[in-house]
């Protein structure tokens, strides 16, 4: 059993007329064996939760404090927090031309574990990974998310996420720009790395359609950098039904 615990998180960023708080004060809790979505209108601080997390320069945490088993995550450089167990989805990956994705990925596993996989069982995991997301073979040789559709990045984002085999998978947007099919296929694979019961997921989404396919155990409404209101399941079929007309103008 491991836990993600957010508490009292206070979040501030740069801009031109100085230092603007965007979180302001979140508590949150991950168990292993639990999928938590995070939602709310633009602008509520979902996605700099995440970065957050992950380390981002950008990001000043001025308050608070993020523990995973116990550890401090904010005294982390980048890496130690993935060699500890934290990934993140990005909803925007990076293109890096000239490193291909089958370098990429192998060089991402031996990084997170501390050593190389052997090779022959390496490209049998990645090979069966790619399959069952609907991967073709040449995608492992392409420069990494150079030139890649929506789709494909977030598809393979999802492949990290499988081979890297994290304790908690920090999901941002993951379902940003799919179409219906790609929406399936990376549903499939966070479920099928939430199955094994000793993983967490922290998926942050705008819309419920995801959730048909994704069911969380616990939904958090982010707004003005907080955490709303907190519920289950059935506060997403309301989000779903009513939008967030509730929760806007809610004091910050």
């Amino acid at each position: 059993m491991s836990t993600l615990e957010i508490r009292d998180l206070h979040v501030s960023v740069e801009t031109e007329s100085g230092p603007k708080e965007i979180l302001r004060g979140v508590d949150l809790t991950v168990n292993s064996g639990q999928t938590h979505a995070i939602m709310g209108p633009n602008g509520s601080g979902k996605s700099t939760l995440a970065y957050s997390l992950a380390g981002h320069p950008k990001y000043t945490v001025t308050s608070g404090e993020v523990l995973l088993d116990g550890e401090d995550v904010l005294a982390m450089t980048v890496d130690e927090r993935a060699r500890a167990g934290l990934f993140l989805a990005m909803q925007y990956p990076v293109e890096v031309p000239g490193v291909s994705v089958s370098n990429f990925l192998r060089t991402a596993k031996t990084a997170v574990d501390g050593e190389a996989p052997k090779l022959r069982t390496w490209v049998k995991d990645v090979k069966q990974a790619m399959d069952q997301l609907a991967i073709a073979d040449d995608f492992a040789e392409r420069d990494l998310n150079t030139g890649f559709s929506g789709g494909e990045k977030k598809r393979h984002e999802i492949l990290q996420l499988e081979l890297l085999n994290p304790k908690f998978a920090v999901l941002d947007e993951t379902d940003s720009g799919l179409d219906i099919d790609a929406l399936r296929v990376v549903s499939d694979g966070v479920n099928r790395f939430a199955a094994n019961g000793d993983k967490g997921v922290l998926l942050i989404t705008h819309y419920t359609r995801i959730l048909r396919y994704i069911k969380p155990d616990f939904v958090h409404v982010f707004v003005g950098g907080r955490v709303a209101e907190e519920g289950g399941s059935e506060l997403a079929e309301k989000l779903e039904e009513k939008g967030y007309v509730d929760y806007v103008g809610t004091p910050a």
